[in-house]
């Protein structure tokens, strides 16, 4: 290696990405990786079904494994002791607000101990790491303020919301009390072709895809009133990288400032493919229909209501468009169509 090469090869950073396998993971490792830093993922296992966002992004050999559990500290503090990163991103978690409630206690080990797990971790093996902590809009819940902030009181309303509170404040904590360089971006809900498909907007798409391509079986969803501020999860790992790259640490409310009930994305991403939806009745008894064909294409199901429900969620991200530079770039409308079009693509 020359000296060029050298020198270059001495500057690389190394970053480690907890649930790098996720949507956000995948996304973030690739973003790393054109800004030429070395890739390590800290995975409970390696198998196909774990890494398909990687291999469709066609990065998976650039990155190097780890097994990784945020439940299992021995893991977490070899990979944080051998490892010596540069940045530590969190994105690992129980990350289906509906299961929270299923499974309240794994829920509130992984998303708010195996938070401080890597804290600690890292306060006395690797002080010098840089971390960011995936926080979330669900700390917000029973909503004090709209829009919310980075200061809005948080009411959390699932253990998902709850345990997500617990490693946020964790995380301002030990950069309080020990100088850490800890980041919490509180990212409103961000979507993509690489959501998971237990989540609202890919049931919606995949149900879409599916409808288009010939099924007849209407999408059951819960609450149809429901507001999110939904953006582009491209847009939203910008934002990490960018809060790491700051002086100190912060908190970040990365979102677009724009609300639309679940209604409105549907209807969007049904554009895409052709079917014009009309929606009639209301609560349990409220159905979508396709106005050229008369077929039904979503109905509600109360089974899949919420406990307690989270009306409205919409972000004030003007702290990060001050000091990071931040801003959402792709409306929800564009994303609704981007991944309607990416499943009826993929069912063909």
């Amino acid at each position: 290696m020359d000296v060029a090469g050298l020198r270059e090869a001495k500057l690389a950073k190394k970053a480690l990405i907890t649930g790098i396998t996720g949507q956000d993971g995948a996304y973030l490792s690739q973003l790393l990786l054109e800004n030429g830093y070395e890739v390590h993922g800290g995975v409970r296992r390696i198998s196909h079904s774990e890494t398909v966002r990687l291999v469709g992004l066609g990065i998976d050999q650039d990155i190097t494994f780890h097994d990784f559990d945020l439940s299992e500290q021995n893991s977490i503090v070899r990979a944080i002791r051998e490892g010596q990163y540069d940045e530590v991103y969190n994105l690992a978690a129980q990350s289906f607000v509906g299961s929270s409630w299923d499974q309240p206690l794994y829920t509130s080990d992984v998303n708010s101990m195996g938070t401080l797990r890597i804290l600690d971790a890292i306060r006395t093996y690797s002080p010098h790491s840089r971390f960011y902590q995936a926080s979330t809009s669900e700390m917000y819940g029973l909503v004090q303020e709209v829009p919310q902030r980075e200061d809005t009181p948080l009411y959390p309303r699932s253990p998902y919301g709850v345990a997500k509170v617990f490693g946020h404040l964790m995380t301002r904590n030990y950069r309080e009390s020990f100088g850490l360089h800890g980041s919490s971006g509180i990212l409103f809900n961000h979507e993509s072709p690489l959501r998971g498909e237990e989540f609202v907007t890919r049931k919606i798409t995949m149900g879409l895809a599916r409808i288009a391509h010939g099924s007849d079986r209407p999408i059951e969803l819960g609450n149809m009133d429901a507001k999110r501020d939904w953006g582009y999860a491209k847009d939203y790992v910008r934002g990490m990288y960018l809060m790491l790259q700051q002086d100190e640490g912060d908190e970040y409310v990365l979102a677009t400032g724009r609300t639309h009930t679940i209604r409105e994305f549907a209807t969007w991403a049904a554009a895409e493919l052709g079917m014009t939806l009309a929606w009639e009745g209301e609560g349990q008894d409220e159905v979508a229909r396709d106005t050229s064909s008369g077929k039904t294409i979503i109905k509600v199901n109360p089974a899949f209501y919420r406990p307690a429900e989270v009306d409205l969620l919409v972000g004030n991200a003007s702290k990060a468009r001050d000091k990071l530079g931040w801003e959402a770039e792709v409306s929800v409308e564009e994303l609704a169509r981007m991944m309607a079009r990416s499943d009826y693509d993929a069912a063909t």
